[in-house]
């Protein structure tokens, strides 16, 4: 399928990188095309894949190079479908698929793929099911989106093990054959309009996770989500629900205790993650793990033990009675406003990042339990008027360690600060992870045990 072919592979980043270096060992050729800046590369990938004969070509997209001596077009999901390169491959007959789509043509038969997607908490739930049938006993490889390119692990399956993968909107977008034996949809909510065009086309490329399933597969989710419900209403997969506002007969929360199918699994106070959207990611991943044959003992330990994901509403610390949250993947309001319906009073809220023309008038209805505004970023002023007009007190800075100062001379025993921006962070950082790494670093090295910088 993969072998003796001519592949042009867009973009390097970690899935491109992945994908050149397996197909390398099948006698293609392959050349790899990065509009990005030689020299910001990972020098050691380059010179690996260079040793393996791989062609690389950094810092443009010459538009003689892809023509109809070409297999494949292996794209980064980041780049969308309206590249020169995704166009003019269409126009060719040229076939245009990501890592994924590659990796999962090659796997094997006789293991079990679990794939994991929604516009929120799909890291979460993916990283609890994982952590499940890790838990049990099983073998299983954790993939995706989530970090860890799915052709990563084709030279180490075996038969009868587990891959639980996240799977982006972006992902799916170019997939055509893929076909997960178990599919989970968290939920569905407006985002990534600027990649798709409108969340039509965002919601149609997200239910394709289901578009190849047939009635010995599965699928698994969110009954409280109305677009899932009806985008999903012709699918042909066994059905399953979750609920965390009421008994169904599915996985759900009653008076604040988990159930599967009516057998008590586990009282929701030990469940360490804060928010009823973390409800909702605890019983996905509990109904995965069910049908996976994981043992409630493996089930429960994980749930009382989890601290969460990093970047996504992760605990950072208490310090003198302060907690500190890191939601830095928080890059649109409607992540803010599931972020904010996890607490009840006294939130510092850190806001801002780049300008893109967010609404964060989207936040009135969940804004209540914030006593203060700190607003970071190129998008700043926009924030400062934001809380003016909802009678919230709001500073401005431009880079968050200044913010951080100020916040610090304020906080006082009993207040919640929550990095949850609303916004991209390309203002200033490579990623948003990185933004999150520097709220953790400052809240490390500020409260050490030789400096007191909170108010009593």
């Amino acid at each position: 399928m993969f072998d003796n072919k001519k592949i042009l592979i867009l973009g390097l980043a970690r899935s491109g990188y992945e994908a050149a270096k397996y197909l390398s060992k099948f006698n293609n050729t392959i050349i790899v095309n990065d509009g990005g800046d030689v020299n910001k590369q990972d020098k050691s990938k380059i010179e690996e894949l260079e040793k393996l004969g791989v062609q690389m070509i950094f810092g443009s997209h010459p538009d003689e190079l892809l023509d109809d001596s070409f297999d494949y077009l292996i794209k980064n999901p980041g780049i969308r479908n309206d590249h020169k390169y995704v166009v003019r491959a269409k126009e060719l007959g040229i076939e245009v698929i990501n890592e994924a789509e590659m990796a999962y043509r090659l796997l094997p038969n006789d293991v079990t793929l679990i794939g994991i997607t929604g516009t929120n908490g799909k890291t979460t739930t993916t990283t609890l099911t994982y952590e499940m049938i890790k838990k049990s006993g099983k073998r299983v490889h954790l993939a995706g989106n989530i970090g860890y390119p799915l052709c990563s692990f084709l030279e180490k399956l075996e038969s009868g093990d587990i891959i639980v993968m996240e799977v982006s909107c972006q992902q799916l977008a170019n997939m055509k054959e893929f076909r997960p034996h178990i599919a989970l949809m968290t939920n569905l909510a407006e985002a990534h309009i600027d990649f798709f065009g409108s969340y039509e086309a965002y919601k149609e490329d997200k239910l394709k996770l289901f578009k190849n399933q047939r009635d010995d597969d599965i699928a698994i989710l969110n009954i409280e989500n109305d677009d899932v419900m009806k985008g999903t209403h012709d699918i042909k997969s066994n059905v399953k629900y979750f609920s965390s506002k009421r008994e169904i007969n599915g996985a759900y929360m009653l008076d604040n205790k988990l159930y599967y199918y009516d057998e008590f699994i586990m009282n929701r106070e030990e469940f360490l993650l804060k928010g009823n959207h973390n409800v909702e990611n605890a019983l996905g991943a509990m109904m995965i793990a069910k049908e996976v044959g994981v043992d409630n003992e493996s089930i429960v330990s994980v749930l009382k033990t989890f601290t969460g994901v990093r970047h996504r509403l992760e605990f950072i610390d208490k310090v003198n009675g302060v907690d500190y949250y890191n939601d830095t993947e928080a890059t649109n309001t409607k992540c803010t406003t599931i972020a904010l319906s996890s607490f009840d009073k006294n939130v510092i809220l850190i806001l801002g990042g780049l300008e893109r023309g967010q609404d964060f008038h989207d936040l009135d209805n969940y804004i209540s339990p914030v006593k203060e505004i700190v607003g970071i970023g190129e998008c700043r002023d926009r924030v400062k008027e934001y809380g003016e007009s909802v009678g919230i007190k709001t500073n401005t800075f431009e880079k968050l360690v200044d913010a951080m100062d100020y916040i610090n001379s304020v906080v006082v025993d009993g207040d919640t600060v929550l990095l949850s921006p609303a916004s991209a962070s390309w203002d200033q950082y490579k990623q948003c992870e990185d933004r999150g790494d520097e709220f953790r670093d400052i809240v490390k090295k500020c409260y050490d045990k030789h400096r007191v910088c909170i108010k009593k």
